[in-house]
């Protein structure tokens, strides 16, 4: 796991500790080539430069967030972005985690994408990518 995600999952209290190690878990194994780094404060997880997953701890819970997300018909992932194309989820504990969702989702996450690395030069246009 990157030192800077581990570390942050440590800054937090034990039970959100547990959700974000298990989370961090799941995404390196099945986005095997993506870059993770921390951004903007929170762990993102990044294929060729383009955010695909990350997750941030918010006053709901943990927030697990798919950058395109909402095109992945994913009723679970009811948290919509007003503007973009994201959807999430929070968790308050480790046992709500449907891995077996997590992991459908996962692979979602390689096949459908937006435009998000080129939104600034796009003016704020996204574009589909996959």
């Amino acid at each position: 796991m990157n030192k800077e995600i581990q570390a942050y999952n440590q800054r937090l209290e034990p039970e959100n500790s547990e959700i974000c190690d298990l989370l961090a878990l799941s995404i390196n194994e099945i986005l095997t080539d993506a870059e993770s780094k921390i951004w903007h404060s929170h762990p993102v997880w990044f294929l060729e430069g383009n955010p695909i997953a990350g997750y941030s701890k918010q006053k709901p819970g943990i927030r697990l967030m798919f950058w395109s997300g909402a095109d992945f018909e994913e009723e679970d992932l009811n948290i919509r972005g007003q503007k973009f194309k994201d959807a999430s989820i929070f968790y308050n504990s480790k046992s709500e985690i449907d891995e077996i969702k997590l992991q459908r989702w996962l692979e979602k996450s390689k096949n459908i994408q937006w435009d998000y690395k080129n939104l600034v030069k796009k003016k704020g246009r996204l574009d589909r990518l996959r």
